[in-house]
């Protein structure tokens, strides 16, 4: 799956367009690299978002295409 796509099913970004913008301006990093919306996320990976007061970083446990809203924070957790 899409990290863009990735973001937004797993609601740590609100829309997709947003994610997208946030990997073309090198805000999305994986594994220590910048990626582009089209990186292809794996399970294990560590993915860090950085904002303008600071930074999320999380570990990726499941990938799947539809989550309900409840169950979005199984996806991946905090570290």
């Amino acid at each position: 799956m899409r990290i863009d796509k990735f973001l937004k099913v797993s609601r740590i970004l609100k829309r997709r367009t947003l994610a997208q913008e946030a990997c073309g301006n090198g805000k999305v990093v994986v594994n220590g690299k910048d990626v582009k919306p089209a990186y292809k996320v794996k399970i294990g990976d560590e993915v860090e978002i950085k904002y303008t007061d600071g930074s999320l970083k999380f570990r990726v446990l499941a990938i799947k295409e539809t989550v309900k809203k409840d169950e979005a924070s199984s996806l991946y957790e905090i570290i």
